[in-house]
């Protein structure tokens, strides 16, 4: 009896943290579905295309460290993000950037850098600014800029 007292403890505590899960990826896109004036599966594709190119830009354990901070949903998602799996960072400016994410999402590039800045500004409510900065810190001065008129 006290083994099936306990296997209902666990699911009850696995059935609240896959809720808490949903409530923080789901708050994470309505912050960003209200930022860049989206519906929720244009702001899933933005969120993923767009953390995947700055992946593809990131350095060391930059990358881990960002996605330490993101709901784990979202990492899951960019778990399955093609373009960065294996390869190692790559550096490139605020044209690649956008024209990668531009590419991705089947947007014409002044639409992409506003999903992009969107994106940015949900991800500095999201993530500490600590961690923020670090991020910028491994940017060009272009990529920098993108980011800091975001905010």
């Amino acid at each position: 009896m006290a083994n099936n007292n306990w296997s209902e403890g666990q699911v009850h505590r696995e059935q609240r943290g896959e809720t808490r899960r949903n409530q923080t990826f789901k708050a994470f896109l309505h912050n960003l579905r209200v930022i860049g004036s989206m519906n929720e599966e244009e702001a899933e594709k933005a969120a993923v295309s767009v953390l995947c190119v700055l992946e593809q830009r990131l350095f060391g354990e930059e990358a881990a460290h960002l996605e330490a901070q993101l709901p784990s949903k979202l990492r899951n998602l960019l778990w399955r993000c093609e373009r960065h799996i294996g390869n190692p960072a790559n550096k490139f400016g605020r044209y690649d950037f956008i024209r990668m994410v531009s590419e991705d999402l089947e947007l014409d590039i002044f639409q992409a850098e506003k999903r992009i800045r969107a994106v940015f500004s949900a991800l500095r409510d999201q993530v500490s600014e600590g961690e923020i900065e670090d991020v910028i810190g491994q940017l060009p001065t272009d990529l920098r800029d993108l980011w800091q008129r975001a905010s």
